[in-house]
């Protein structure tokens, strides 16, 4: 997401040279590589023109300390304002009500409102809340079916509904349903068009009248650039948000939805979606999404989400054989891919990643759900003696792991080279040393040099 501003804005630092301040003449550059960054990426010509403003503005006269570079500096400005320009720390969800608490979800249709509905209910039920879902999209065929589904594998409970009921009526009766149950959450998807039109803004304004929801989410899928200001506005006019969800920020998108859509709502960014996995759903923190956009990285969400989608047990098991100067093998390996594959697969940790540490990534060639998934099918062919003497595997044994994994042997021989690789990362986190460590990650996975 947003890869091309992320270049342009690191260009900075190698544009302003000398001077112990910032100022008009030396950041005169850089600002047009700015705006020409944020125009690239889609972001409304509005919001550029206000958010190259406001960078000019606090840049003036800004002291170069320390060992900063004037470039260093300016970065450290922009930085700033994307924050602001992104919005305030983020707050969550406000479901300090009478239960059921009601969630209505807005936006277009294609925007992923029913597979956000489904995250939202995933995140909902991790904080042991009791949640139900309902649609209220009675025109697109296999709406109900699809958030029926969804519910199903968040672990949330469903109320059926039929495409000949009218959707305020199937609110209403969803929320007596939620109410004489004591759930805790109710969350309502609702219907979409291709476009904005009367019909469905009338429509979700009798919804809201009749549901007086705690939380009105408007979600916005990342690629639609310049058009999802009109509809961001759309949607603030018809209905009192509360926030914004953005969806699809792993897309191949230039994402200025991201910065044109808080500016233009005036209403928090409370989550941004990533992927079609239920899980890939994050909290939207102004600050670490403009760290991301500098090649900074987001070492802060990284933690979280090790936190949460780790086996502490297992990290642990490891990190003591590694003490102990214990092997590394094939097995510890296999455990090692499946705990990536919770935080979101190698892709999802490399984005978080500050760029000076990670070098430069295709993430096109990275290894995807698909390969983790040979890499696990080639080490379940092994024997357990194999996997724990990886130095065993000759040709003949080669061939055979090959067979039973149904891959060729060029397949098992690159899986070999990576395992060395990754024993030798592990040496060097023995011995603590970051840099080293991430040199050998780009050994290890395809798309880093």
């Amino acid at each position: 997401m947003l890869d091309n501003l992320t270049n342009r804005l690191s260009r900075i630092v190698k544009t302003i040279r000398g001077e112990a301040r910032l100022t008009e003449s030396n950041i005169q550059d850089a600002l047009r590589e700015v705006r020409i960054a944020l125009l690239e990426a889609d972001v409304a010509l509005p919001v550029v023109k206000q958010f190259v403003e406001a960078v000019r503005a606090s840049a003036l006269g800004e002291e170069v300390v320390g060992s900063l570079t004037p470039g260093q500096a300016l970065v450290g400005v922009v930085h700033r304002e994307l924050a602001r320009l992104m919005g305030e720390a983020n707050v969550g969800l406000d479901l300090a009500a009478q239960p059921p608490a009601v969630i209505l979800m807005a936006g277009l249709q294609g925007s992923g409102k029913t597979t956000t509905s489904g995250k939202l209910a995933l995140l909902l039920r991790e904080q042991k809340k009791k949640v139900l879902l309902v649609s209220c999209d009675v025109y697109r065929p296999a709406a109900i079916e699809q958030l029926k589904t969804v519910a199903a594998q968040a672990g949330a409970d469903f109320l059926d509904s039929t495409p000949d009921e009218k959707p305020v009526a199937i609110g209403r009766r969803a929320l007596e349903y939620a109410r004489t149950r004591y759930y805790d959450v109710l969350v309502v998807d609702t219907a979409g068009r291709l476009a904005i039109d009367q019909a469905m803004m009338a429509e979700i304004r009798e919804l809201h009248a009749e549901l007086g929801p705690v939380e009105t989410l408007f979600v916005v899928d990342a690629m639609q650039g310049q058009d999802a200001v009109n509809v961001a506005k759309a949607f603030n006019e018809a209905l009192p948000l509360t926030g914004v969800v953005l969806t699809k920020l792993d897309g191949d998108s230039r994402g200025g939805a991201a910065l044109s859509v808080r500016s233009v709502t005036g209403k928090p960014i409370k989550f941004a979606g990533t992927g079609e996995k239920l899980n890939g759903l994050e909290a939207f923190h102004p600050e670490r999404m403009a760290s991301r956009i500098l090649g900074m990285g987001d070492i802060l969400s990284l933690v979280e989400e090790a936190h949460k989608r780790v086996d502490l047990e297992e990290a642990k098991r490891v990190a003591d054989k590694i003490k102990r100067g214990k092997s590394f093998d094939l097995e510890d390996f296999k455990a090692q891919i499946q705990q990536m594959k919770k935080m979101g697969g190698i892709a999802s940790l490399v984005d978080k990643l500050p760029a000076q540490l990670v070098g430069q990534v295709d993430p096109s060639k990275l290894t995807d759900d698909t390969q983790m998934r040979r890499i696990e099918g080639i080490i379940n062919s092994m024997t357990p003696a194999e996997r724990a003497k990886p130095e065993l595997i000759k040709a003949s044994r080669k061939r055979r792991i090959a067979a039973g994994s149904g891959v060729q042997v060029q397949e098992v021989n690159r899986l070999l080279n990576q395992f060395e690789q990754m024993q030798k990362m592990m040496k060097m986190m023995k011995g603590g040393n970051m840099q080293r460590m991430m040199r050998g990650m780009r050994g290890m996975m395809p798309g880093m040099r």
